[in-house]
């Protein structure tokens, strides 16, 4: 009897009448479980009855936000007729909401999933990362904040991929997952590739969280999502990307030289010739800057290497990283770089150069180090080439990233145990991207106390800044990852050079990995950082060179691609520095300098 009881009550329809005042509208909202066909099939007969009660009183079917596939079947061929005329006036081919209110939409071909299937879509969500995925944008407000700060939100080239739209994308495929999981056929290929592109378009800047009500952070999201593709091996290979991958993975002084050589000192000249010859043929390298198109799906192989060659890369690269011009590529000893001539006594920081200050831009590195050599302290150095880890966890490999950080972590302390005679209480970087991967390895444990700075905010503490530059005016590009977090950045340049020094906002669309993954998406960014650049200029004196100074490494290389658009050439704040303070023949002095007497090597 019991059993009886509870399917009796719980397969009871009941009709719920929602009444508007003033208007009229009557709204019969039925409750139905949709694992009972029955009752489905009783609410069904209820529609029916309360429909053909309506029409007999004289009432009109309608609704509050226009006819649904639930209300269609009611109306009569009379009341759509003028409906379809308009259509197949304005869109005889169908094309916008295709068989919307057409004949045969109605509730017929409608499939209703069986709240049967919520224990398994649960079990599904717990044991998937797809279901943290999932969590972590669920409370979305759909509000559009963070459309205007987006990064890849580029309304003159794409109007799909703010972080709201990837937010309601990620929802239609989580549920397309649950749904086809919980078939025969499995889980089809193209929702990888869908969910790989709102992947692919995303500098992982982090600019959307600052306006979201909700603190969503878009970035982390891409990043699980990278993660997610990786692990279910649905990544896209992308071969240059995974030969730069390669080039900060290595850690042999061998391997480094012969990757740089192939990628650096081969690679950027012929990007650079390629451009060059591109200007000179019509295949649309001007059209593609000044009208990107928009970028749904990966776009064909020829139109990528176009995107790649339009705008060149840095011309001058130096020939060696400056271990190798300092002879400290030994991986089993600690480099502390110092002035012969300064007491025992002086204060030692350790200066963790990353890729980007040491690999690629050699002279940023050694900018630093000759920088914090004329302020007369001690520079250590970590043992070898290493790379923060941050590059891996962005671009999806979880593992590595943890691997590289527990690996740089167990080298630091060990570092920490050998110079615990040095009290070091300053770790300073010269980029942003390591500064936030530094801040994960809990340094005040390695070396207790201490705090991490960039080199720009170290140098302005010690005093050490600029009285103006004569004939020069400057722009600050303010990284994405920004590594100056004490003061306001454009406040900080403009205190080192000794003059006003205007921001240029904007992602400059370089983003590690990013434009030679996807440069047809850098494209659009790098659109609209033209845009902010030109719109800089107009602010500034005309009359006077410009020059555009960045503090991280991976920007000075996208904002060296904008040089022959502006006749505006880019460089670090701290290299700037060097030259007017040290002179113009700064490097090879300084390395001078160090090889006599300067370098002293502690055995691990």
């Amino acid at each position: 009897m019991g059993k009886i009881h509870a399917k009796t009550v719980r397969s009871r329809v009941f009709v719920a009448l929602h009444m508007h005042a003033g208007d009229g509208n009557v709204h019969t909202n039925i409750p139905v479980n949709s694992d009972d066909a029955e009752m489905l099939q009783t609410a069904y007969r209820s529609v029916e009855r309360i429909m053909k009660i309506a029409r007999s009183l004289g009432g009109v079917i309608s609704g509050e936000h226009g006819i649904g596939i639930t209300k269609l079947e009611f109306l009569t061929d009379e009341d759509l007729q003028p409906f379809w005329n308009y259509k197949n006036q304005v869109d005889p081919k169908h094309t916008f909401n295709r068989h919307k209110l057409m004949k045969g939409s109605d509730l017929r071909n409608a499939y209703t999933p069986s709240f049967e299937l919520l224990g398994a879509e649960s079990l599904i969500m717990e044991k998937s990362d797809l279901g943290t995925i999932a969590d972590s944008v669920k409370d979305c407000l759909r509000c559009g904040k963070c459309k205007p700060v987006c990064s890849t939100h580029v309304p003159r080239a794409n109007l799909l991929y703010s972080p709201r739209n990837k937010i309601l994308g990620v929802g239609l495929l989580t549920e397309a997952f649950l749904y086809e999981e919980q078939t025969r056929r499995g889980v089809s290929v193209k929702h990888f590739e869908e969910l790989m592109d709102i992947g692919d378009h995303c500098t992982v800047c982090h600019r959307c969280v600052k306006p979201c009500p909700v603190n969503i952070d878009f970035g982390d999201v891409t990043v699980a999502v990278r993660n997610y593709l990786a692990d279910s091996g649905h990544k896209r290979f992308a071969p240059a990307a995974s030969m730069g991958m390669a080039f900060l993975n290595a850690t042999g002084p061998k391997t480094i030289k012969a990757l740089r050589a192939a990628m650096i000192q081969t690679g950027f000249p012929a990007q650079n010739f390629a451009y060059k010859i591109g200007k000179l043929l019509p295949i649309g390298t001007k059209k593609q800057k000044a009208e990107p198109k928009a970028t749904v799906g990966k776009a064909p192989i020829k139109e990528q290497v176009i995107h790649f060659i339009n705008r060149p890369l840095p011309k001058s690269v130096p020939a060696k990283t400056p271990r190798s011009l300092l002879g400290i590529e030994d991986g089993k000893s600690i480099p502390i770089i110092h002035n012969p001539a300064a007491p025992e006594d002086a204060e030692a920081v350790f200066y963790f150069p990353g890729c980007g200050s040491e690999r690629l831009f050699s002279q940023i590195g050694l900018a630093v180090q000759a920088m914090l050599w004329h302020v007369g302290v001690q520079t250590v150095l970590p043992p070898g080439y290493m790379c923060c880890g941050y590059p891996q966890d962005a671009g999806g490999n979880k593992a590595k990233a943890e691997e590289m950080s527990t690996n740089n972590r167990v080298a630091f302390h060990r570092m920490a145990n050998t110079l615990n005679y040095l009290d070091i209480k300053t770790v300073v970087v010269s980029c942003g991207t390591c500064y936030d991967q530094l801040e994960k390895y809990r340094f005040e444990e390695i070396f207790p106390g201490c705090r991490i700075i960039d080199i720009h905010e170290y140098l302005l503490e010690k005093g050490v800044k600029l009285d103006g530059v004569k004939g020069q005016q400057y722009l600050y590009h303010d990284p994405c990852h920004t590594p100056i977090k004490t003061m306001n950045a454009t406040q900080m340049a403009s205190s080192l050079m000794g003059q006003k020094v205007v921001l240029s906002d904007r992602c400059c669309g370089e983003s590690g990995m990013f434009a030679v993954k996807r440069p047809d998406i850098a494209t659009q960014v790098k659109f609209r950082k033209q845009e902010e650049i030109e719109k800089n200029l107009k602010e500034l004196p005309q009359g006077e060179p410009v020059k555009m100074l960045t503090s991280c490494p991976a920007c000075l290389q996208g904002l060296s691609r904008y040089s022959d658009d502006n006749n505006m050439p880019a460089d670090y704040i701290v290299i700037e520095m060097a030259k007017h303070i040290l002179g113009e023949n700064w490097l090879d002095e300084f390395v001078k300098k160090a090889n006599n007497g300067g370098v002293e090597k502690v055995l691990l």
